[in-house]
């Protein structure tokens, strides 16, 4: 439901608008121009993660606790936006995220999800809240010294890791990479533990979690070679079931808007500082 629907409600009273047949869920935004503080106070939503992607999504050295930029994001906006988490939040790999955005069994979902247009068939997506581009990393000690960029990479016949349903894996099939030349992982984690044995020649991954495994890994052999690429092609953003967005009119230009104004009072500059610098 937008803002003027929201207003409508206001002016007219719920039990009008009720008779008139207009949808019973109100998201009861403050009374300013254009804030949706507090718009979704009293619904519920079931949440899915991974727990596989550092430095957005992870679990921390106790080996239970979620933490991460997502994680931190989610709840600001639950607390800005005022809805409830329908049990608890629901991990799994990216394969089974998506599948369960897709299917309904998930209300929402956060974790580095990029907004590809296969996905965008089968589940809504907020505007983008991050942006990435994808790099190449091999290892330092027995990755073939000619692979230096994507370009040498994808052209040459080398073994690469992936992890599956992800951009870098989408990246492979549509560039020409044959399936003989990809091992595709449930996880990032076992596709760093290829490269880091040398199975593998590279790994292709996006550049903050890259990035981040690099510095936070004792004794990695792995590096990075070349420069990003891919850029613009691996956009986060919150991925929302169609069910959920039926069931909840205008849900998606209410996250948006809390996107937004998160920027404007900068609650997301704060958490980039923390966990992405």
């Amino acid at each position: 439901m937008n803002r003027k629907t929201v207003k409508k409600f206001m002016a007219i009273g719920l039990s009008a608008a009720m008779a008139l047949g207009m949808n019973a869920t109100v998201f009861a935004a403050d009374d300013s121009s254009d804030s949706v503080k507090g718009a979704l106070e009293g619904v519920k939503l079931s949440f899915g993660t991974t727990a596989l992607f550092a430095p957005f999504t992870y679990y921390d050295t106790d080996g239970t606790t979620l933490i991460g930029f997502d994680l931190d994001l989610m709840n600001a906006l639950k607390d800005y936006l005022g809805f409830e988490l329908d049990g608890e939040i629901q991990v799994m790999d990216y394969s089974a995220l998506t599948t369960s955005l897709a299917e309904g069994k998930l209300d929402f979902g956060m974790a580095a999800l990029c907004a590809t247009d296969e996905r965008k068939e089968v589940m809504d997506f907020t505007e983008t809240y991050r942006d990435s581009g994808q790099v190449v990393m091999i290892n330092k000690e027995t990755s073939p010294a000619e692979i230096t960029d994507i370009d040498t990479l994808v052209k040459g016949d080398y073994k690469i890791a992936v992890e599956k349903g992800t951009a870098s894996h989408l990246y492979c099939t549509n560039n020409g990479v044959s399936d003989d030349r990809l091992e595709v992982h449930d996880t990032i984690t076992t596709a760093y533990e290829s490269l880091e044995q040398g199975k593998v020649d590279a790994v292709i991954q996006d550049g903050p979690n890259a990035y981040y495994y690099i510095k936070t890994t004792d004794g990695t052999k792995l590096e990075v070679v070349g420069d990003e690429f891919n850029q613009g092609q691996a956009p986060y953003a919150i991925a929302i079931s169609r069910d959920c967005s039926g069931a909840n009119d205008g849900i998606v230009d209410t996250f948006n808007q809390a996107i937004k104004d998160l920027t404007d009072d900068g609650t997301i500059d704060k958490l980039v500082t923390e966990w992405l610098e």
